[in-house]
């Protein structure tokens, strides 16, 4: 699960969408790679695409950060 993420191309909308997302709602490929994980953290655009999986909240904030955007929780 250590991949580099490619959040696009950049445009005047910096604001992400973290939530929460059970394992078990996801595909095979990814479950396997979650190993005993039972919850995972996407960051989504604002148009709702998934940009990336993460372990923890904290990582999501931080990957989002790292790509200048404004990480907020969605629920």
């Amino acid at each position: 699960m250590n991949t580099k993420y490619d959040f696009g191309a950049e445009t005047d909308d910096r604001i992400v969408y973290v939530r929460a997302v059970a394992v078990a709602d996801l595909p095979d490929e990814i479950r396997a790679q979650a190993g005993d994980l039972r919850t995972l953290y996407a960051v989504h655009g604002a148009d709702g695409e998934r940009l990336a999986l993460v372990a923890d909240c904290r990582m999501a904030f931080a990957l989002a950060r790292q790509h200048d955007r404004t990480p907020v929780h969605a629920h």
